[in-house]
């Protein structure tokens, strides 16, 4: 295992495990640069829609790929996201958009592409990455990797509790299917696929609290540092 110039954390786990609430306030906590890597492929898949190619159209989209850029900004209570200078903060978490970002991140050009935008971001600052093949591929030497896990239904109550803040109405096993859905798709994929990583440490979420969660990984980490 290479040492990486700056500390690397890795979080992988499925939809709705808690990954990005969990790596911002750690990444806030010890100062770390937070990286979310979903929020790159969902950015890709507002760039597809924008531009008015089917999802199903991976040429396309791989030609979309030179002429994208995808830049993150801080803000309250979430980053800012922005797709060639526009904010599709909101709009990168759409239902449509949810629903299609597993199909267009499984693509080889659309995954090689945005792997080396992650790398790059690791080499003048210490990373909190999160995503489901963090640990795996984008930073295989990353010196914590944990692997993030959550019962469907308690995953589906979080998304519903999410989408109700933002006035998003969709019943409870509708979410519940879309996510068994998402599972399948990620960890099925033939690049990347959601897997963990052989020296990952799994965390179950699951009935635990978000503060008791970041202090288990925290520790993990200050004996790894």
């Amino acid at each position: 295992m290479t040492k990486p110039a700056f500390f690397q954390v890795a979080i992988d786990g499925p939809a709705s495990a808690g990954k990005s609430t969990i790596a911002k306030i750690l990444a806030s906590n010890l100062h770390y640069v937070y990286v979310d890597t979903g929020a790159m492929y969902r950015a890709i898949t507002v760039a597809a829609k924008k531009a008015g190619l089917s999802y199903e159209d991976e040429a396309g989209i791989k030609a979309l790929l030179p002429k994208t850029s995808i830049e993150f900004k801080p803000g309250t209570p979430v980053q800012r996201v922005f797709l060639n200078g526009e904010e599709v903060t909101e709009e990168i978490r759409s239902t449509e958009i949810t629903n299609n970002v597993s199909l267009v991140s499984s693509y080889a050009a659309v995954r090689s592409d945005m792997v080396d935008k992650q790398r790059k971001m690791t080499e003048e600052n210490p990373v909190i990455m999160d995503g489901r093949d963090i640990g795996t591929t984008v930073l295989p030497d990353a010196q914590v990797k944990i692997f993030l896990v959550a019962s469907v239904s308690e995953r589906a109550e979080r998304r519903y509790k999410e989408n109700k803040e933002k006035g998003m109405t969709v019943d409870l096993e509708t979410l519940k299917k879309e996510i068994e859905a998402r599972d399948y798709k990620d960890s099925h994929r033939e690049i990347s696929p959601l897997t963990k990583a052989s020296d990952a440490i799994e965390v179950d979420t699951t009935g635990v609290s978000i503060e008791e969660v970041v202090n288990t990984i925290q520790d993990l980490i200050s004996k790894q540092q």
